[in-house]
This record gives C-alpha cells, structure tokens and sequence, in this order.
C-alpha cells in the first residue's frame, strides 16, 4: 500500500462513512454470535460441539464464525442464504421462466428473485433450525450432562424463532454493508466470522511450541507454508484468459459505432469457493452420522472416509473436479455470452457468430476450468496433509484461505474503483490490482 494512496484515502470522507458502517454492522454481528439461545446449558454446549468438531457441524460452525458453537442466535450463520441462493441458482438453470425473469426483466426482475431468496432462506431455516433442535434435546456432553435444561415443545418453538430472526438480521446485516459500506455484504460477514478464529488458532499454536508438542522449526515451516499458499492464491485469483473480441462499424445517421477491440474475461477460478464447501459437506456427512448412531456399519464407513486418509482424499478431489464443472456450468453460459455478442454486432476474430463462438468459448472454458479445478484441490489437500501427517492445528486450511484471499481482494478492488472514481488514485498507488494473463 502506498504512502500517497493512504493520503488519498483521507481525502475521501465519503468513503470513510462507507468504511464505518461496515466496521459497525459487522461489529454488530460479531456481538450477536456471542448471544445464547435460552434454554441450553452453556458449558455442557461448548464441550459436545468440541467433541464433534471433526463431523458437519464444525464445517457449520466456521461458516457461522463460532455461533454453532456457543449456541447462539446466529448458530446458522449464513448457510440458510447460502443454500438458498445456490437452490435458486440450479431452478434458473432448470426452468424457463425463472431464468427469464432473472435476465430480461432487468431490475424488477431481480428484486423478485431476491425476495423468492429470502422466501427460501427461512424456510430452510425453519426446517435447519426444527432438526438443531431435536438433535440437541437428545445428546449429551461427553461427560454425560444433558444440553437442554427443560426439552420439550416449547423450547422447539423458542429455538426456531431465534433462529429464523438471527437468519433474517443476518440477511438484514449483509444487504446493509452491500448497500451502505463497501463490498459484498454475505461475504463480509463469513470473512469476520474466519478471521475471528485465526487469534485462537494462533493463541493454540503458541501453546504447543512452549510445550514442546510443536517443533519451533515445524512452526517457523508453517508460517513460510502459509506466505507461500497465500501467494499462490492471490496469483491464481487474479488469473484470467482473456478471449479477443472485435465490434464491427455501424453506420447510424451520421454518425458511426463499433470498430473496438476489446477482450472477455474468463477467471481461472470460475466456480470460486463453491466446489471445496460442497465436496468438504458431502465427505463429513458419514461421520456426522456415525456420531449419532450406533450401528457398525456405519461407523466403519465413517472410519474410512477420515480426514487424512487415502480414500478421503481421493473422493474429496474428485467431487472438488466435479463441482468445479458442474457449477461453473450453472453461473456461465457460453450460448448466452455467444447470443449476446452476436446481438451487439461482435465476433472473436478468427470464428463465425453464433455456434462456432459458443463452441470455442466452451472449448477455452472447459480447458481453465480444469487447471482451476487442480489449483483449489492443491490448496486444499496440503493443509489436510499436515494436519493429519504432523498434528499441525491449522485453522487457515484450504477453504478458509480461499474465501479470506477471495474476499480481501475484492475489497480492496472496491476500495481503489471507489477512490478511481472520485478521481484519486488508488491505495495501491500505481500497481492497481488487474488480472493476470493465462
């Protein structure tokens, strides 16, 4: 950052209250996940979301910044949207009318998707929050004691209306820093809730070098294995295959359009954080059964699919490859992308409108997409390695290093176009980020 674009930044007041309403808002949410849901024993809560911190819940539980784990009103988090969004998402794809109503029908049609989102999120929330409850009224701490004081059917109805109102403050809380503060608001929100748990892992790291349990050169590794995955992602990020695009002369009255040379950009990392957060769900889903049954089977199913293991990270490449595909195919087009240059008189020089473009744009997308695919299954299969080969705690595995690489990077792209904007240079100075070519 330079000492010019910090100047320049002071010169912005009103970015400065943009950057305080989202320092405040998520000060907010951080104070909420500290609120319990009454009813539930504190210390017996702590101690039985401790002991199956390995199974889905502790994949909840990072998403909702610990709010799973200290039972509070925000316990979900932001899964609800999330799946909600994903949900809506796959229907476009899948039915007609929604996809028209979410492209063609510009603003007006966008607040209807939106508000069918929120529909969606609180009844997943309604349905999350009715099997959390359940769930917990019939487990116990490890030392036998029970979770929920007075189980029955008024606590279910207490839970649930927590539940479903810290869902709906959450998506209240992220539309406001969308809105009022800079950058994504939901994603903001999961970036607080990872760097939240990064001074107890720290803390935890340090504790285990006084004792001895961690080797000081282990440790001085991981600080050089964490600068060195946090190059890579930043790199990656940035990556782009920019496809050349030409707009052909139009003539109208006496004037003439077109003639431009410019370029599409398609990411090297398309499907984002999507493929690890799903392939990660899928694979913990056995064990978060095997904790609550007692049926051999399954638990021998469980043991196979440990984290660490040959098998596990077999398939958690594999489903990593597929979501990648899968998902990048849902959220780009290229039939869309090749209609619309078409429409807008533009080609790809060496290719025909039409079927020829879409076939070479699928063509170049299916290649990066593969390279992605490998580089987000790189990133989050050595952060398991370590864990399972050397007991390193690393709370800044894969997934979390990608999501708070991911949401760094774009605000601080907001930042810099804000300040761009007001005709000041940017925080970066002369080295504004850009993508990079593939």
């Amino acid at each position: 950052m330079s000492v010019q674009g910090v100047k320049n930044l002071a010169l912005v007041p009103e970015l400065w209250r943009k950057l305080g309403w989202t320092f405040l808002l998520l000060l907010l949410y951080r104070v909420g996940v500290h609120v319990p849901i009454p009813g539930a024993d504190a210390k017996a809560m702590a101690d039985f979301f401790t002991y199956v911190s390995g199974t889905l819940f502790g994949v909840f539980d990072m998403f909702s910044g610990g709010g799973l784990s200290n039972f509070s009103v925000f316990a979900l988090g932001v899964m609800p949207y999330i799946s909600a969004s994903i949900i809506i998402q796959l229907l476009q794809v899948l039915n007609p009318d929604l996809k028209r109503l979410a492209k063609e029908e510009g603003g007006a049609g966008r607040k209807k998707i939106t508000q069918y989102t929120r529909y969606l999120t609180v009844l997943i929330t309604i349905v999350q929050g009715y099997g959390l409850a359940v769930m917990v009224e019939t487990q116990k701490s490890p030392l036998g004691t029970p979770l929920i004081v007075n189980p029955g059917l008024m606590f279910e109805f207490v839970m649930v209306t927590t539940l479903v109102a810290g869902t709906i403050l959450i998506m209240w809380l992220g539309e406001q820093i969308t809105a009022k503060g800079i950058g994504n608001g939901i994603s903001l929100i999961i970036f607080s809730g990872i760097v939240a748990g990064i001074p107890k892992a720290v803390a935890l790291v340090f504790q285990q070098l006084r004792e001895g349990v961690l080797h000081p050169a282990l440790g001085v590794g991981l600080l050089v294995f964490m600068a060195a995955v946090t190059v890579l992602v930043i790199f990656i990020e940035r990556a782009q295959r920019r496809i050349p695009i030409t707009y052909a002369k139009r003539q109208q009255g006496r004037k003439i359009f077109g003639g431009q040379n410019t370029h599409l950009p398609l990411r090297l990392n398309t499907a984002g954080v999507i493929p690890p957060i799903f392939a990660g769900s899928l694979l913990v889903f056995p064990a978060t059964l095997a904790q609550f049954s007692q049926s051999d089977w399954l638990r021998s199913i469980s043991d196979m699919f440990h984290m660490g293991s040959l098998v596990y990270n077999i398939c958690y490449s594999a489903l990593i490859v597929f979501f990648c595909y899968f998902y990048t195919a849902i959220i780009f087009d290229p039939k869309d992308i090749a209609e619309n240059l078409k429409k807008q008189g533009g080609y790809i020089p060496g290719y025909r409108p039409g079927d020829k473009t879409r076939e070479y744009i699928d063509s170049v997308l299916t290649r990066i997409t593969l390279w992605g695919a490998l580089y987000i299954t790189l990133v989050c299969l050595i952060p398991q390695f370590l864990m399972s080969q050397f007991a390193v705690p690393f709370y800044f595995g894969g997934t979390s290093i990608l999501i708070v690489v991911g949401v760094a990077m774009d605000f601080m792209t907001q930042v810099n176009s804000y300040m761009i904007s007001r005709q000041y240079e940017g925080l970066m100075g002369k080295n504004k980020i850009k993508g990079r070519y593939q």
